[in-house]
């Protein structure tokens, strides 16, 4: 892509600055839709379009949008900026460089739903940028872009952002709604939906959409919908922002279209792995996902929402981390199981307990004192939380334990293999305590 559609900070010097955005087209897409086009037609664009949401779970943004009830007085749109999974880290740098296209693209979200406010839910980690961006959004206020009577329309919007406390469970919606209300940051039982009366914030009907997705939006609104459609795929269309960290020589951000392979942006735009190591393992959503082996089949697949899913994983927010070979996948399976048991909100049974006794699992594992069979406890409690949850971090916290012992059974043996090694010469000829203290 010549130029940038989302990350324009990379080609235009201090375009996060309100006088810098407004000189190079900024709101002008407001501006079209709140003078020559209905809510409807706005909606219809997007659908259009089939941009679908970045924050994982790849949803069509225009349908989403056209689930709300036109009949409700009340109205919300919430923009998700509760980044926390882990290899994550597309939205900081919008917020960072490019915020006032998100604030458009919220505001034109807003207008084609006809709400009355948006609240832009940030990360706890995020308060120096989120201090920034209610400066940004007070710039826009002075422009007539935000609060009463925008561009003489008659329509009213106000931009609130709110941080939350650094808990990955408010990245899920419905945790997210309840921590914006002051409740705990747990998720709620649905139905009833956000986008319905009873479901979303403060119990009216809302929209939730993530940083990048609405920072699309500007775009598509200035160019059409067609003009979008000629980048990526058809079923994948637009570009994307992939986040490259672990084992690359060139980790950040690449804003490339949907539909490039595993291999041009690892080794063509990453710079390949460290040291000419061979790559090991991939993991194309952060540690949500499943992980892959890094084959040539899984290298040549195109990065789209279809293509990554026939190949048993998921797109996700494409927080791809890279795993070399000198990693033991056992190993990465237990700092990954961290993570969501520390994590867990502990609302639902089999997420509470089942991070907690797989953590436990993974322990005796790594400290030499496992057997092979616990490798299938490990996939017994495994199986005990697949779709039974209340939200998606459950089964989220499952891929870890299930795909590194589908794709890495051996890494797990080796653990075994090496304990019972390193046992019997201790114990070989000694009495019963010294088998006893060698085996504790």
């Amino acid at each position: 892509m010549a130029e940038h559609i989302l990350l324009r900070d990379l080609d235009i010097p201090d375009i996060r600055r309100f006088e810098v955005y407004t000189r190079h087209g900024g709101y002008e897409a407001l501006r079209k839709v709140v003078t020559t086009m209905t809510p409807d037609d706005v909606i219809n664009e997007v659908k259009k379009s089939n941009l679908r949401g970045r924050g994982g779970a790849g949803f069509p943004t225009g349908v989403k949008w056209s689930f709300i009830p036109r009949q409700e007085p009340i109205k919300y749109v919430v923009v998700n900026a509760d980044e926390s999974e882990p290899g994550t880290f597309k939205d900081r740098q919008i917020l960072e460089g490019n915020p006032h296209q998100l604030i458009e693209g919220a505001l034109i979200a807003a207008y084609a739903i006809q709400a009355t406010a948006i609240y832009i839910y940030c990360r706890g980690e995020f308060w120096d940028l989120t201090h920034a961006l209610d400066r940004h959004i007070e710039d826009a206020r002075q422009a007539g872009f935000v609060g009463e009577n925008i561009l003489d329309s008659g329509w009213s919007c106000e931009v609130h952002t709110h941080l939350g406390a650094g808990a990955y469970i408010c990245g899920e919606e419905s945790a997210l709604l309840n921590s914006l209300q002051g409740l705990l940051g747990q998720p709620r039982v649905r139905p009833p939906f956000p986008a319905q009366k009873g479901g979303g914030l403060y119990y009216e009907a809302t929209v939730v959409n993530n940083v990048e997705t609405l920072t699309n939006v500007p775009w598509i609104i200035n160019n059409g919908a067609d003009a979008y459609l000629q980048i990526g795929t058809p079923e994948s269309p637009g570009p994307k922002i992939y986040c490259l960290s672990g084992h690359i020589n060139r980790p950040g951000n690449y804003e490339l279209p949907l539909g490039i392979t595993f291999r041009e942006l690892i080794y063509e735009h990453g710079g390949g792995i460290p040291d000419d190591r061979k790559l090991k393992a991939i993991l194309p959503s952060g540690a949500s996902g499943p992980v892959l082996p890094a084959t040539d089949a899984v290298l040549d697949t195109p990065l789209t929402y279809e293509a990554v899913a026939k190949i048993g994983s998921t797109l996700g927010s494409a927080s791809i981390i890279l795993i070399d070979e000198t990693v033991n996948m056992a190993w990465a399976g237990s700092k990954m199981t961290q993570f969501f048991a520390h994590e867990s909100c502990g609302k639902c049974t089999p997420c509470r307990e089942g991070t907690y006794w797989s953590r436990r699992r993974y322990d005796t594992l790594l400290a030499g004192r496992a057997a092979e069979k616990d490798i299938d406890i490990l996939s017994d409690v495994a199986g005990q939380m697949t779709g039974l949850t209340l939200c998606a971090l459950g089964e989220f916290a499952v891929n870890p334990v299930v795909w590194t012992i589908k794709h890495f059974r051996q890494d797990y043996l080796e653990y075994i293999q090496q304990a019972a090694a390193e046992e019997k010469p201790a114990a070989r000829g000694k009495g019963k305590a010294a088998r006893d203290a060698a085996a504790r």
